[in-house]
Protein backbone atom coordinates (compact mmCIF):
# COMPACT_ATOMS: atom_id res chain seq x y z
CA UNK A 1 0.00 0.00 0.00
CA UNK A 2 1.08 3.28 -0.29
CA UNK A 3 0.08 7.09 -0.47
CA UNK A 4 1.21 9.92 -3.01
CA UNK A 5 1.84 12.87 -1.11
CA UNK A 6 3.99 16.01 -1.44
CA UNK A 7 4.26 17.43 1.83
CA UNK A 8 7.87 16.29 3.54
CA UNK A 9 7.58 13.28 5.75
CA UNK A 10 7.23 14.03 9.46
CA UNK A 11 8.86 11.29 12.10
CA UNK A 12 7.95 13.58 15.33
CA UNK A 13 6.38 10.00 16.30
CA UNK A 14 9.22 7.88 15.88
CA UNK A 15 11.31 7.45 19.01
CA UNK A 16 14.58 9.75 20.62
CA UNK A 17 16.55 6.59 19.77
CA UNK A 18 16.24 7.11 16.02
CA UNK A 19 16.13 5.57 13.03
CA UNK A 20 17.21 2.49 11.26
CA UNK A 21 18.01 3.12 7.41
CA UNK A 22 18.21 0.13 5.18
CA UNK A 23 20.08 0.10 1.89
CA UNK A 24 19.43 -2.14 -0.44
CA UNK A 25 20.83 -1.55 -4.68
CA UNK A 26 17.18 -3.23 -5.51
CA UNK A 27 13.53 -3.52 -3.93
CA UNK A 28 10.51 -4.28 -5.17
CA UNK A 29 8.11 -1.55 -3.93
CA UNK A 30 5.05 -2.00 -6.31
CA UNK A 31 4.16 -4.20 -9.15
CA UNK A 32 4.25 -0.92 -11.56
CA UNK A 33 8.11 0.24 -10.70
CA UNK A 34 10.65 -2.33 -12.04
CA UNK A 35 13.19 -1.58 -9.59
CA UNK A 36 13.44 -4.90 -8.62
CA UNK A 37 15.50 -8.04 -10.90
CA UNK A 38 14.61 -11.03 -8.06
CA UNK A 39 14.92 -12.53 -4.70
CA UNK A 40 17.13 -9.35 -3.09
CA UNK A 41 15.10 -7.10 -4.38
CA UNK A 42 11.56 -8.77 -3.75
CA UNK A 43 12.99 -9.96 0.55
CA UNK A 44 13.58 -6.18 0.35
CA UNK A 45 9.95 -4.93 -0.31
CA UNK A 46 8.60 -7.60 1.92
CA UNK A 47 11.30 -6.89 4.87
CA UNK A 48 10.01 -3.23 4.69
CA UNK A 49 6.13 -3.51 4.24
CA UNK A 50 6.68 -5.99 7.35
CA UNK A 51 8.53 -2.94 8.83
CA UNK A 52 5.51 -0.96 7.88
CA UNK A 53 3.48 -3.49 9.50
CA UNK A 54 5.11 -3.77 12.81
CA UNK A 55 5.74 0.15 13.01
CA UNK A 56 9.75 -0.05 13.02
CA UNK A 57 11.40 3.47 12.83
CA UNK A 58 12.68 2.88 9.42
CA UNK A 59 13.77 4.43 6.22
CA UNK A 60 15.22 3.07 3.17
CA UNK A 61 17.24 3.72 0.23
CA UNK A 62 18.04 2.56 -2.86
CA UNK A 63 18.08 3.77 -6.70
CA UNK A 64 15.77 4.91 -9.15
CA UNK A 65 16.64 3.00 -11.68
CA UNK A 66 14.31 4.72 -14.46
CA UNK A 67 14.69 2.25 -17.14
CA UNK A 68 14.27 -0.90 -14.68
CA UNK A 69 16.25 -4.23 -15.20
CA UNK A 70 14.46 -5.26 -18.10
CA UNK A 71 11.39 -7.24 -19.65
CA UNK A 72 11.72 -10.60 -20.76
CA UNK A 73 11.28 -11.99 -24.41
CA UNK A 74 11.67 -15.27 -25.56
CA UNK A 75 11.49 -16.55 -29.46
CA UNK A 76 10.64 -20.09 -30.35
CA UNK A 77 13.56 -21.67 -29.54
CA UNK A 78 13.96 -19.77 -25.97
CA UNK A 79 16.84 -17.44 -27.21
CA UNK A 80 15.49 -14.36 -24.69
CA UNK A 81 16.08 -10.87 -25.60
CA UNK A 82 15.37 -7.43 -23.17
CA UNK A 83 13.16 -4.78 -23.48
CA UNK A 84 13.88 -1.52 -21.38
CA UNK A 85 11.04 -0.95 -19.03
CA UNK A 86 11.26 2.50 -19.00
CA UNK A 87 8.81 4.12 -15.65
CA UNK A 88 7.78 7.65 -14.81
CA UNK A 89 8.50 7.76 -10.85
CA UNK A 90 5.95 11.11 -11.08
CA UNK A 91 3.58 8.54 -11.10
CA UNK A 92 4.17 6.61 -7.64
CA UNK A 93 6.49 8.99 -5.72
CA UNK A 94 7.28 12.54 -4.48
CA UNK A 95 10.14 14.48 -5.39
CA UNK A 96 12.18 15.92 -2.65
CA UNK A 97 13.47 19.27 -2.84
CA UNK A 98 16.97 18.44 -0.86
CA UNK A 99 20.40 17.90 -3.59
CA UNK A 100 23.56 16.54 -2.92
CA UNK A 101 26.68 15.64 -4.50
CA UNK A 102 29.00 12.80 -4.78
CA UNK A 103 32.86 12.71 -6.34
CA UNK A 104 32.75 10.39 -9.42
CA UNK A 105 36.88 10.06 -10.93
CA UNK A 106 37.13 13.71 -11.23
CA UNK A 107 33.29 14.85 -11.70
CA UNK A 108 30.44 16.59 -9.23
CA UNK A 109 27.46 14.12 -9.63
CA UNK A 110 24.30 15.76 -8.62
CA UNK A 111 21.89 13.54 -6.78
CA UNK A 112 18.15 14.31 -5.94
CA UNK A 113 15.30 11.56 -4.57
CA UNK A 114 12.32 10.54 -4.33
CA UNK A 115 9.64 9.42 -2.09
CA UNK A 116 7.55 6.90 -2.21
CA UNK A 117 5.66 6.03 0.73
CA UNK A 118 4.94 2.84 1.88
CA UNK A 119 1.85 2.32 4.51
CA UNK A 120 1.52 -0.78 7.03
CA UNK A 121 -1.57 -2.24 7.81
CA UNK A 122 -2.25 0.37 10.99
CA UNK A 123 -0.77 3.14 8.61
CA UNK A 124 2.63 3.17 9.50
CA UNK A 125 4.71 4.96 7.08
CA UNK A 126 8.00 3.64 5.74
CA UNK A 127 9.27 6.30 3.24
CA UNK A 128 11.73 4.65 0.31
CA UNK A 129 14.31 6.89 -0.59
CA UNK A 130 15.31 6.62 -4.27
CA UNK A 131 18.29 8.21 -5.42
CA UNK A 132 18.43 9.53 -8.88
CA UNK A 133 20.91 11.48 -10.92
CA UNK A 134 19.29 12.71 -14.13
CA UNK A 135 19.31 16.42 -13.24
CA UNK A 136 20.32 19.10 -15.45
CA UNK A 137 24.14 20.49 -15.01
CA UNK A 138 24.99 16.25 -14.31
CA UNK A 139 27.10 15.00 -17.75
CA UNK A 140 25.10 12.74 -20.30
CA UNK A 141 27.09 9.52 -18.67
CA UNK A 142 25.93 10.61 -15.36
CA UNK A 143 22.40 11.22 -15.84
CA UNK A 144 22.09 7.50 -16.58
CA UNK A 145 24.15 6.53 -13.26
CA UNK A 146 20.39 5.50 -12.05
CA UNK A 147 18.87 4.24 -14.94
CA UNK A 148 19.54 0.46 -15.25
CA UNK A 149 19.74 -2.02 -12.36
CA UNK A 150 22.62 -4.58 -12.72
CA UNK A 151 23.43 -2.80 -16.44
CA UNK A 152 26.72 -1.96 -17.91
CA UNK A 153 30.06 -2.67 -16.60
CA UNK A 154 32.37 -2.97 -13.43
CA UNK A 155 32.81 1.04 -14.04
CA UNK A 156 29.19 1.53 -14.34
CA UNK A 157 28.52 -0.34 -11.20
CA UNK A 158 31.17 1.01 -8.84
CA UNK A 159 29.75 4.14 -10.10
CA UNK A 160 26.49 3.23 -8.59
CA UNK A 161 27.26 2.11 -5.81
CA UNK A 162 29.30 5.78 -4.92
CA UNK A 163 25.84 7.00 -5.49
CA UNK A 164 23.78 4.63 -3.12
CA UNK A 165 26.44 4.13 -0.55
CA UNK A 166 27.71 7.54 -0.12
CA UNK A 167 25.05 9.48 -2.13
CA UNK A 168 22.49 8.01 0.51
CA UNK A 169 24.05 8.76 3.60
CA UNK A 170 24.38 12.49 2.56
CA UNK A 171 20.99 12.67 1.35
CA UNK A 172 19.52 11.40 4.58
CA UNK A 173 21.73 14.26 6.12
CA UNK A 174 20.47 16.94 3.76
CA UNK A 175 16.56 15.84 4.19
CA UNK A 176 17.08 15.86 8.12
CA UNK A 177 16.83 12.36 9.60
CA UNK A 178 18.15 11.35 12.29
CA UNK A 179 19.50 7.85 11.91
CA UNK A 180 21.21 5.83 14.09
CA UNK A 181 21.42 2.28 12.28
CA UNK A 182 22.46 1.68 8.23
CA UNK A 183 21.34 -1.61 7.42
CA UNK A 184 23.36 -2.86 4.18
CA UNK A 185 21.47 -5.36 2.26
CA UNK A 186 23.81 -6.65 0.81
CA UNK A 187 27.62 -5.06 -0.47
CA UNK A 188 26.53 -2.73 -2.74
CA UNK A 189 25.78 0.12 -0.33
CA UNK A 190 29.10 -1.07 2.02
CA UNK A 191 30.79 2.57 0.40
CA UNK A 192 28.11 3.84 3.16
CA UNK A 193 30.39 2.98 6.05
CA UNK A 194 33.25 5.51 4.34
CA UNK A 195 30.44 8.37 4.06
CA UNK A 196 30.27 7.98 7.15
CA UNK A 197 33.62 8.31 8.73
CA UNK A 198 33.89 11.29 6.64
CA UNK A 199 31.49 12.82 8.29
CA UNK A 200 32.83 11.75 11.78
CA UNK A 201 35.69 13.40 10.58
CA UNK A 202 34.07 16.29 9.81
CA UNK A 203 35.70 16.43 6.35
CA UNK A 204 38.99 16.48 7.94
CA UNK A 205 41.66 13.53 6.09
CA UNK A 206 40.81 10.33 5.93
CA UNK A 207 44.34 9.45 6.97
CA UNK A 208 43.35 10.98 10.43
CA UNK A 209 40.94 8.11 11.02
CA UNK A 210 41.59 6.82 14.60
CA UNK A 211 40.57 3.57 15.85
CA UNK A 212 37.88 5.50 17.97
CA UNK A 213 36.64 6.90 14.86
CA UNK A 214 36.11 3.55 13.13
CA UNK A 215 34.60 1.98 16.02
CA UNK A 216 32.06 4.82 16.07
CA UNK A 217 30.99 4.03 12.49
CA UNK A 218 30.93 0.05 13.31
CA UNK A 219 28.40 1.20 16.23
CA UNK A 220 26.12 2.28 13.35
CA UNK A 221 26.82 -0.58 10.83
CA UNK A 222 24.82 -3.84 10.30
CA UNK A 223 25.11 -6.32 7.52
CA UNK A 224 23.53 -9.04 5.79
CA UNK A 225 24.96 -11.11 3.11
CA UNK A 226 23.12 -13.08 0.77
CA UNK A 227 24.96 -15.34 -1.40
CA UNK A 228 27.85 -17.88 -1.16
CA UNK A 229 28.16 -17.80 -5.20
CA UNK A 230 31.26 -15.73 -6.01
CA UNK A 231 29.61 -13.26 -8.54
CA UNK A 232 27.70 -12.25 -5.84
CA UNK A 233 30.16 -10.39 -3.87
CA UNK A 234 31.05 -7.50 -6.06
CA UNK A 235 34.98 -6.56 -6.79
CA UNK A 236 36.48 -4.23 -8.16
CA UNK A 237 40.25 -3.70 -9.56
CA UNK A 238 42.84 -1.50 -7.90
CA UNK A 239 42.64 0.80 -10.94
CA UNK A 240 39.33 1.38 -11.10
CA UNK A 241 39.24 2.12 -7.50
CA UNK A 242 41.56 4.82 -7.85
CA UNK A 243 40.61 5.98 -10.72
CA UNK A 244 36.70 6.03 -9.63
CA UNK A 245 36.59 6.80 -5.44
CA UNK A 246 40.30 8.63 -5.91
CA UNK A 247 43.58 7.77 -4.52
CA UNK A 248 43.24 9.03 -1.32
CA UNK A 249 40.04 7.29 -0.30
CA UNK A 250 41.46 3.79 -2.07
CA UNK A 251 44.71 4.33 -0.10
CA UNK A 252 42.55 4.41 3.04
CA UNK A 253 40.67 1.57 1.94
CA UNK A 254 43.16 -0.67 1.89
CA UNK A 255 44.45 0.19 4.92
CA UNK A 256 41.49 -0.66 6.11
CA UNK A 257 41.77 -4.43 5.11
CA UNK A 258 38.82 -3.95 2.13
CA UNK A 259 40.94 -5.28 -0.31
CA UNK A 260 41.39 -8.94 -0.94
CA UNK A 261 43.38 -10.58 -3.58
CA UNK A 262 44.04 -7.31 -5.18
CA UNK A 263 40.61 -6.43 -5.49
CA UNK A 264 38.06 -3.83 -3.40
CA UNK A 265 35.76 -6.20 -1.94
CA UNK A 266 32.52 -5.00 -0.81
CA UNK A 267 31.98 -8.13 1.33
CA UNK A 268 34.85 -7.19 3.21
CA UNK A 269 34.46 -3.52 3.12
CA UNK A 270 30.99 -4.08 4.96
CA UNK A 271 32.16 -6.89 7.12
CA UNK A 272 35.25 -4.76 8.33
CA UNK A 273 33.17 -1.79 9.49
CA UNK A 274 29.75 -3.09 10.91
CA UNK A 275 28.92 -4.56 14.63
CA UNK A 276 26.66 -7.09 13.51
CA UNK A 277 26.46 -9.51 10.26
CA UNK A 278 24.60 -12.13 9.27
CA UNK A 279 23.73 -14.68 6.39
CA UNK A 280 20.04 -15.15 5.74
CA UNK A 281 19.48 -19.46 6.93
CA UNK A 282 20.88 -21.08 9.58
CA UNK A 283 23.07 -23.14 6.62
CA UNK A 284 23.99 -19.69 5.10
CA UNK A 285 25.35 -18.79 8.15
CA UNK A 286 27.88 -21.86 8.44
CA UNK A 287 28.97 -21.45 4.76
CA UNK A 288 29.42 -17.72 5.59
CA UNK A 289 31.80 -18.02 8.38
CA UNK A 290 33.52 -20.40 6.27
CA UNK A 291 33.71 -17.91 3.68
CA UNK A 292 35.10 -15.25 6.29
CA UNK A 293 36.41 -16.99 9.48
CA UNK A 294 37.82 -14.23 10.97
CA UNK A 295 34.41 -12.50 11.31
CA UNK A 296 31.41 -13.52 13.70
CA UNK A 297 28.65 -14.13 11.11
CA UNK A 298 25.16 -14.73 12.83
CA UNK A 299 22.10 -16.22 10.91
CA UNK A 300 18.24 -14.69 10.59
CA UNK A 301 16.72 -17.23 8.40
CA UNK A 302 14.53 -15.29 5.21
CA UNK A 303 10.46 -14.76 5.08
CA UNK A 304 8.14 -13.33 2.97
CA UNK A 305 5.27 -10.71 3.40
CA UNK A 306 2.46 -13.12 3.81
CA UNK A 307 -0.55 -10.59 3.32
CA UNK A 308 1.52 -9.99 -0.71
CA UNK A 309 2.06 -13.89 -1.45
CA UNK A 310 -0.74 -15.51 0.05
CA UNK A 311 -3.50 -16.11 -2.78
CA UNK A 312 -6.73 -13.95 -2.74
CA UNK A 313 -8.84 -17.54 -2.15
CA UNK A 314 -6.46 -18.56 0.63
CA UNK A 315 -6.70 -15.09 2.15
CA UNK A 316 -10.40 -15.39 2.50
CA UNK A 317 -10.22 -18.48 3.94
CA UNK A 318 -8.06 -17.06 6.77
CA UNK A 319 -9.80 -14.06 6.91
CA UNK A 320 -12.49 -16.24 8.29
CA UNK A 321 -11.07 -18.78 10.02
CA UNK A 322 -8.03 -16.98 11.61
CA UNK A 323 -8.65 -13.34 11.76
CA UNK A 324 -5.34 -12.58 13.56
CA UNK A 325 -2.99 -13.46 11.34
CA UNK A 326 -2.41 -10.24 9.55
CA UNK A 327 -1.59 -8.82 12.79
CA UNK A 328 0.52 -11.55 13.65
CA UNK A 329 1.52 -14.14 11.08
CA UNK A 330 2.22 -17.22 14.39
CA UNK A 331 -1.53 -17.35 14.32
CA UNK A 332 -1.32 -19.70 11.21
CA UNK A 333 0.18 -21.87 13.02
CA UNK A 334 -3.97 -22.20 13.65
CA UNK A 335 -4.41 -23.66 10.07
CA UNK A 336 -3.77 -27.26 11.42
CA UNK A 337 -8.06 -26.66 12.25
CA UNK A 338 -8.83 -25.13 8.93
CA UNK A 339 -11.32 -27.98 7.48
CA UNK A 340 -9.25 -29.79 4.46
CA UNK A 341 -12.57 -29.42 2.03
CA UNK A 342 -12.05 -26.08 2.82
CA UNK A 343 -7.98 -25.93 1.91
CA UNK A 344 -8.35 -28.26 -1.31
CA UNK A 345 -11.50 -25.73 -2.56
CA UNK A 346 -9.11 -22.31 -1.95
CA UNK A 347 -6.05 -24.21 -3.49
CA UNK A 348 -8.55 -25.66 -7.07
CA UNK A 349 -9.19 -21.58 -7.11
CA UNK A 350 -5.80 -20.28 -7.36
CA UNK A 351 -4.91 -23.00 -9.42
CA UNK A 352 -7.98 -22.28 -11.68
CA UNK A 353 -6.71 -18.59 -11.97
CA UNK A 354 -2.97 -19.97 -12.85
CA UNK A 355 -4.47 -22.11 -15.48
CA UNK A 356 -6.31 -18.86 -16.97
CA UNK A 357 -3.13 -16.83 -16.45
CA UNK A 358 -1.40 -19.40 -18.86
CA UNK A 359 -3.61 -19.49 -21.30
CA UNK A 360 -4.13 -16.09 -21.83
CA UNK A 361 -0.12 -15.72 -22.42
CA UNK A 362 0.30 -18.92 -24.22
CA UNK A 363 -2.66 -20.33 -25.76
CA UNK A 364 -1.78 -23.42 -23.52
CA UNK A 365 -4.72 -25.31 -22.04
CA UNK A 366 -4.24 -26.94 -18.85
CA UNK A 367 -5.68 -29.87 -17.03
CA UNK A 368 -6.81 -28.72 -13.36
CA UNK A 369 -6.69 -31.92 -12.66
CA UNK A 370 -4.03 -33.13 -13.79
CA UNK A 371 -0.61 -33.20 -11.10
CA UNK A 372 0.93 -29.91 -11.61
CA UNK A 373 4.53 -28.59 -10.40
CA UNK A 374 6.65 -25.44 -10.75
CA UNK A 375 10.30 -24.14 -10.78
CA UNK A 376 10.39 -20.79 -11.51
CA UNK A 377 13.26 -18.04 -10.56
CA UNK A 378 16.44 -16.21 -11.32
CA UNK A 379 17.94 -18.53 -14.08
CA UNK A 380 21.65 -19.34 -12.72
CA UNK A 381 23.53 -22.38 -13.35
CA UNK A 382 23.81 -23.29 -9.83
CA UNK A 383 19.77 -23.49 -10.06
CA UNK A 384 20.32 -26.32 -12.55
CA UNK A 385 16.71 -25.60 -14.31
CA UNK A 386 17.40 -28.56 -16.12
CA UNK A 387 17.81 -31.60 -13.65
CA UNK A 388 14.25 -32.38 -13.94
CA UNK A 389 15.50 -33.38 -17.78
CA UNK A 390 18.52 -35.32 -16.79
CA UNK A 391 16.69 -38.44 -18.04
CA UNK A 392 13.97 -37.35 -20.46
CA UNK A 393 12.64 -40.84 -20.73
CA UNK A 394 12.01 -41.46 -16.88
CA UNK A 395 10.35 -38.21 -16.25
CA UNK A 396 7.70 -39.87 -19.54
CA UNK A 397 7.05 -42.92 -17.45
CA UNK A 398 6.25 -40.47 -14.54
CA UNK A 399 4.04 -38.60 -16.33
CA UNK A 400 2.35 -42.00 -17.69
CA UNK A 401 2.19 -43.21 -13.96
CA UNK A 402 0.48 -39.70 -12.92
CA UNK A 403 -1.94 -40.34 -15.79
CA UNK A 404 -0.40 -36.71 -16.86
CA UNK A 405 2.15 -34.63 -15.60
CA UNK A 406 2.36 -30.59 -16.30
CA UNK A 407 5.54 -28.22 -15.16
CA UNK A 408 5.70 -24.89 -15.51
CA UNK A 409 8.91 -22.85 -15.85
CA UNK A 410 9.41 -19.40 -15.59
CA UNK A 411 12.61 -17.08 -15.16
CA UNK A 412 15.31 -14.25 -16.30
CA UNK A 413 18.54 -14.40 -16.95
CA UNK A 414 21.31 -11.72 -16.37
CA UNK A 415 21.91 -10.20 -20.26
CA UNK A 416 25.39 -10.59 -19.51
CA UNK A 417 25.15 -14.44 -18.39
CA UNK A 418 25.60 -16.76 -21.34
CA UNK A 419 25.09 -20.04 -19.49
CA UNK A 420 22.09 -18.98 -18.00
CA UNK A 421 20.33 -17.75 -21.47
CA UNK A 422 21.75 -21.23 -22.49
CA UNK A 423 19.20 -22.92 -19.76
CA UNK A 424 16.56 -21.31 -20.77
CA UNK A 425 17.09 -22.62 -24.04
CA UNK A 426 17.73 -26.18 -23.18
CA UNK A 427 14.47 -26.15 -21.19
CA UNK A 428 12.80 -24.16 -23.80
CA UNK A 429 13.61 -26.96 -25.90
CA UNK A 430 12.29 -29.73 -23.79
CA UNK A 431 8.84 -28.24 -24.07
CA UNK A 432 9.14 -28.92 -27.61
CA UNK A 433 10.41 -32.32 -27.44
CA UNK A 434 8.88 -34.08 -24.50
CA UNK A 435 5.18 -32.23 -24.60
CA UNK A 436 2.21 -34.70 -25.49
CA UNK A 437 -1.03 -35.44 -24.54
CA UNK A 438 0.18 -37.14 -20.51
CA UNK A 439 3.27 -34.75 -20.63
CA UNK A 440 2.73 -30.70 -20.81
CA UNK A 441 6.27 -28.49 -20.06
CA UNK A 442 5.43 -24.70 -20.82
CA UNK A 443 8.01 -21.75 -20.07
CA UNK A 444 6.50 -18.95 -19.39
CA UNK A 445 8.56 -15.35 -20.28
CA UNK A 446 8.68 -12.69 -18.25
CA UNK A 447 9.14 -13.60 -14.57
CA UNK A 448 7.51 -11.11 -12.85
CA UNK A 449 6.02 -10.20 -8.95
CA UNK A 450 2.61 -11.10 -10.77
CA UNK A 451 3.03 -14.27 -12.48
CA UNK A 452 5.63 -15.12 -9.41
CA UNK A 453 2.41 -14.80 -6.88
CA UNK A 454 0.07 -16.61 -9.45
CA UNK A 455 2.53 -19.65 -9.76
CA UNK A 456 3.67 -20.17 -5.96
CA UNK A 457 -0.28 -20.10 -5.34
CA UNK A 458 -1.71 -22.38 -8.25
CA UNK A 459 1.20 -25.27 -8.72
CA UNK A 460 0.58 -28.40 -6.99
CA UNK A 461 4.11 -28.76 -6.30
CA UNK A 462 6.81 -26.83 -5.98
CA UNK A 463 10.43 -27.84 -7.13
CA UNK A 464 13.71 -26.59 -6.31
CA UNK A 465 16.96 -27.86 -7.18
CA UNK A 466 19.98 -25.92 -6.49
CA UNK A 467 23.69 -27.49 -6.24
CA UNK A 468 24.67 -27.26 -2.35
CA UNK A 469 25.75 -25.09 -0.88
CA UNK A 470 25.08 -22.21 -3.39
CA UNK A 471 21.32 -21.69 -2.10
CA UNK A 472 21.74 -18.55 0.17
CA UNK A 473 18.23 -19.03 1.51
CA UNK A 474 15.70 -19.23 -1.48
CA UNK A 475 11.95 -17.73 -0.71
CA UNK A 476 9.81 -18.82 -3.64
CA UNK A 477 9.08 -22.36 -1.32
CA UNK A 478 7.83 -19.88 1.42
CA UNK A 479 5.66 -18.45 -0.86
CA UNK A 480 4.21 -21.57 -1.76
CA UNK A 481 3.92 -22.57 1.65
CA UNK A 482 1.75 -19.90 2.56
CA UNK A 483 -1.09 -20.64 0.04
CA UNK A 484 -0.16 -24.78 1.25
CA UNK A 485 1.63 -25.87 -1.48
CA UNK A 486 4.61 -28.19 -0.44
CA UNK A 487 7.92 -28.18 -1.89
CA UNK A 488 10.04 -30.88 -3.77
CA UNK A 489 13.45 -29.43 -2.66
CA UNK A 490 17.34 -29.91 -2.68
CA UNK A 491 18.11 -29.58 1.33
CA UNK A 492 19.70 -26.20 0.74
CA UNK A 493 19.39 -23.11 2.09
CA UNK A 494 16.00 -22.72 4.31
CA UNK A 495 14.41 -25.77 2.71
CA UNK A 496 17.04 -27.52 5.75
CA UNK A 497 14.78 -25.94 8.66
CA UNK A 498 11.38 -26.17 6.43
CA UNK A 499 11.39 -29.90 5.13
CA UNK A 500 9.98 -32.27 7.61
CA UNK A 501 9.58 -35.56 5.22
CA UNK A 502 5.89 -36.19 4.45
CA UNK A 503 4.28 -32.94 6.42
CA UNK A 504 5.50 -29.91 4.31
CA UNK A 505 6.98 -31.78 1.10
CA UNK A 506 9.97 -33.67 0.76
CA UNK A 507 13.45 -33.64 0.56
CA UNK A 508 15.97 -34.74 -2.63
CA UNK A 509 18.93 -36.56 -0.91
CA UNK A 510 22.46 -35.53 -1.95
CA UNK A 511 24.12 -37.32 -4.67
CA UNK A 512 27.02 -38.50 -2.82
CA UNK A 513 29.34 -39.92 -6.23
CA UNK A 514 31.59 -38.00 -7.87
CA UNK A 515 34.41 -35.74 -6.59
CA UNK A 516 33.77 -32.40 -7.43
CA UNK A 517 30.74 -29.90 -6.64
CA UNK A 518 30.34 -29.10 -10.50
CA UNK A 519 30.99 -33.10 -10.80
CA UNK A 520 27.86 -34.22 -13.46
CA UNK A 521 27.86 -37.28 -11.90
CA UNK A 522 26.50 -35.73 -9.13
CA UNK A 523 23.80 -34.18 -10.86
CA UNK A 524 23.11 -37.36 -12.41
CA UNK A 525 22.35 -39.27 -9.05
CA UNK A 526 20.31 -36.21 -7.63
CA UNK A 527 17.97 -36.67 -10.67
CA UNK A 528 17.45 -40.53 -9.69
CA UNK A 529 17.12 -38.80 -6.50
CA UNK A 530 14.12 -36.67 -8.06
CA UNK A 531 12.21 -39.16 -9.70
CA UNK A 532 12.62 -41.60 -7.13
CA UNK A 533 10.79 -39.50 -4.41
CA UNK A 534 8.00 -38.50 -7.43
CA UNK A 535 7.42 -41.82 -8.10
CA UNK A 536 7.48 -43.13 -4.95
CA UNK A 537 5.61 -40.53 -2.70
CA UNK A 538 4.39 -37.57 -4.72
CA UNK A 539 2.16 -38.81 -7.43
CA UNK A 540 1.12 -41.91 -5.42
CA UNK A 541 -0.22 -39.25 -3.03
CA UNK A 542 -1.16 -36.71 -4.94
CA UNK A 543 -3.58 -39.73 -7.22
CA UNK A 544 -4.85 -42.45 -4.30
CA UNK A 545 -4.99 -39.96 -1.35
CA UNK A 546 -6.45 -36.92 -1.80
CA UNK A 547 -7.52 -36.73 1.83
CA UNK A 548 -3.76 -37.07 3.28
CA UNK A 549 -2.37 -34.27 0.33
CA UNK A 550 -5.04 -31.95 1.92
CA UNK A 551 -3.84 -32.80 5.11
CA UNK A 552 -0.36 -31.83 3.77
CA UNK A 553 -1.19 -28.83 2.42
CA UNK A 554 -2.79 -27.92 5.96
CA UNK A 555 0.51 -28.79 7.65
CA UNK A 556 2.74 -27.15 5.10
CA UNK A 557 0.44 -23.78 5.85
CA UNK A 558 0.38 -23.97 9.39
CA UNK A 559 4.13 -25.33 9.92
CA UNK A 560 5.97 -23.27 7.26
CA UNK A 561 3.67 -20.37 6.61
CA UNK A 562 3.79 -19.05 10.24
CA UNK A 563 7.66 -19.26 10.79
CA UNK A 564 8.93 -18.50 7.27
CA UNK A 565 7.76 -14.60 7.27
CA UNK A 566 9.17 -11.63 7.50
CA UNK A 567 7.10 -10.46 10.25
CA UNK A 568 8.62 -12.99 12.34
CA UNK A 569 12.11 -12.42 10.15
CA UNK A 570 11.95 -8.34 11.16
CA UNK A 571 11.50 -9.06 15.01
CA UNK A 572 14.65 -10.77 14.59
CA UNK A 573 16.22 -7.99 12.74
CA UNK A 574 15.03 -5.93 15.63
CA UNK A 575 15.97 -7.62 18.43
CA UNK A 576 19.07 -8.96 17.36
CA UNK A 577 20.72 -5.93 14.93
CA UNK A 578 19.32 -3.10 15.33
CA UNK A 579 18.48 -2.90 19.12
CA UNK A 580 20.81 -5.29 20.83
CA UNK A 581 21.48 -3.32 23.43
CA UNK A 582 18.07 -3.27 24.52
CA UNK A 583 17.68 -6.45 24.30
CA UNK A 584 20.38 -7.68 26.37
CA UNK A 585 19.18 -5.40 29.53
CA UNK A 586 15.79 -6.90 28.70
CA UNK A 587 17.65 -10.58 29.38
CA UNK A 588 19.86 -9.03 32.38
CA UNK A 589 16.30 -7.75 34.21
CA UNK A 590 14.63 -10.74 33.54
CA UNK A 591 17.57 -12.71 34.94
CA UNK A 592 17.94 -10.63 38.07
CA UNK A 593 13.97 -11.30 38.10
CA UNK A 594 14.26 -15.21 38.20
CA UNK A 595 16.97 -14.98 40.43
CA UNK A 596 14.97 -13.41 43.00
Amino acid sequence: MSIKTTKPFSYESFPASGLVAYFSMEIAINPGMPTYSGGLGVLAGDTLRSAADLGVPLVAFSLLHRKGYFRQHLDQVGNQTEEVQAWNPADFCTEEAARITVAIEDRTVTVRTWRYDLVGRSGHIVPIYLLDTDLDGNSGWDRGLTDHLYGGDTNYRLQQEIVLGMGGVRMSNALGLHVNVYHMNEGHAALLTLALLESQLGGGPLGAATDADLQVVRNKCVFTTHTPVPAGHDRFSTEQAYRILGSERTARLQKFGAFHEGLLNMTMLALRFCRYANGVALQHGKVSRNMFPEFPIDAITNGVHAPTWVSEPVQQMLDTRIPAWRRDNLYLRNAIDIPIDQMTAAHARAKEALFAEVGARTGRVLNPRVLTLGFARRVATYKRATLLFNDPERLVRIAQQAGGLQILYAGKAHPQDEPGKNFIRQVVEKTHSLSSDLLQVVYLENYAWDLGAALTAGVDVWVNTPRRPYEASGTSGMKAALNGVPSLSILDGWWIEGCIEGVTGWAIEDGATGTGIEDAAVDKEEAQNLYRKLENAVVPLYLQAPEKWGQMMRTTLAFNGSYFNTNRMVKQYTRNAYYPVKLTEQVRVEEEAYAD
